[in-house]
């Protein structure tokens, strides 16, 4: 193993630890995904024999990046809300058609609600890994898959970050969440978290009905 990859490997054993402290400062599972690559990105530009306490750096280095990012939100706050945020009602219609197609197996359908540079990321935790699918034929595809899912549990609209998404929950306990981001009425991003520990984390309580 070169000094690369023995890096890497060391990087992959704090993740979930510095994900877990982005979410709490974010908010947002897209914006802990890029704090997490940012720190992984500056670890990598630094001479890591100069650390001693890798663990202790990372979270220092992911804490400044979140920090710059809420700074960068604060700054474009002077645009109205509704210039940044689509109507729930415009989403809702959105989520409710996509969900419709992908249980009724409609790949005509469901190309019809994804943009075609549509991005799937499915986040499985420590034992499935991370997975992205990029384009709208391949999203499709993968969310036809998503029969198993409305049969498996009970699926209910929830917010996500502010955004209309849905949860699958089994005896009551949540086992998956899609979060959706849609612009100009097609989703642009669908992010499926099925990591036990970061479900843990999100607050699910605001319903989308």
């Amino acid at each position: 193993m070169d000094a690369d990859d023995f890096l890497a490997d060391r990087f992959e054993e704090h993740r979930t630890h510095l994900r877990a402290v982005a979410y709490r400062m974010l908010g947002s599972l897209a914006e802990t995904e890029d704090a997490v690559q940012e720190s992984w990105l500056r670890l990598s530009r630094t001479d890591s024999g100069e650390i001693d306490n890798l663990g202790g750096w990372l979270t220092t280095v992911v804490g400044r990046v979140c920090l710059d990012m809420l700074r960068t939100r604060t700054s474009r706050r002077e645009d109205p809300l509704e210039q940044r945020l689509p109507d729930p009602g415009r989403q809702r219609q959105v989520v409710d058609a996509f969900l419709a197609a992908a249980r009724d197996g409609d790949f005509e359908a469901l190309l019809g609600v994804l943009d075609p540079d549509a991005v799937m990321r499915v986040d499985a935790g420590a034992a499935g890994g991370m997975r992205t699918l990029i384009g709208a034929a391949a999203v499709a595809g993968e969310a036809t898959n998503f029969r198993r899912f409305s049969r498996a549990y009970t699926v209910e609209p929830v917010l996500v970050n502010g955004m209309v998404g849905l949860v699958g929950r089994e005896n009551g306990r949540p086992r998956s969440v899609l979060g959706f981001t849609i612009t100009d009425g097609r989703i642009t991003a669908l992010e499926i978290l099925n990591d036990p520990e970061r479900l843990a984390l999100l607050d699910l309580s605001a319903s989308a009905e």
